[in-house]
């Protein structure tokens, strides 16, 4: 029964991410509006920040699915949770209906807590011999995530000064 669960987060937690990818690159305002987005969040260079998204989110949801390097995809999920909820969410509140980080803190917790758990019997993790769970699988997931999230921000954000700082 543990494996069933863990499966159904897998694959729930894999398909948010893949739809969220697919709508950053094909929904509305497709990749170029992805990416005036990133622009006006004070990352710079928004298309490689957009198209970067796109690959992660998606990427990470095909090895969820698959139950492949699960610490990994749990880090790319908790790193761009991190991203969106400190320059998109944070100043909005906890609730997701006022744009707050309700959702992305969910789902960042959902995927730490995955790869502490592990991917289940039914993945190829498993059919492989990679073991990679309870504390070292969440330092994996969480150190990487917090590295990789720490590295894009001090390479890439630079947010515009607000009115009170310019005066």
């Amino acid at each position: 029964m543990d494996d069933l669960a863990l499966l159904l987060v897998r694959l729930t937690l894999g398909l948010v991410m893949i739809a969220h990818g697919h709508n950053h690159w094909r929904g509305g305002g497709r990749i170029e509006g992805t990416a005036r987005w990133f622009t006006g969040l004070g990352l710079r260079n928004g298309p490689l920040q957009a198209w970067l998204s796109v690959l992660t989110e998606i990427g990470a949801g095909v090895l969820l699915l698959l139950g492949l390097f699960t610490p990994l995809a749990c880090a790319a999920v908790i790193s761009v949770m991190l991203v969106a909820g400190l320059l998109a969410h944070r100043r909005n509140g906890f609730f997701v209906f006022k744009d707050g980080y309700e959702y992305v803190l969910t789902l960042a917790v959902v995927a730490l807590a995955l790869a502490v758990l592990g991917p289940g019997g039914i993945s190829v993790d498993e059919a492989s011999g990679i073991d990679v769970t309870g504390r070292a699988g969440g330092a994996l997931a969480l150190g990487a995530a917090v590295a990789a999230t720490a590295g894009l921000l001090a390479v890439f954000w630079r947010p515009r000064p607000t009115e009170q700082e310019e005066s």
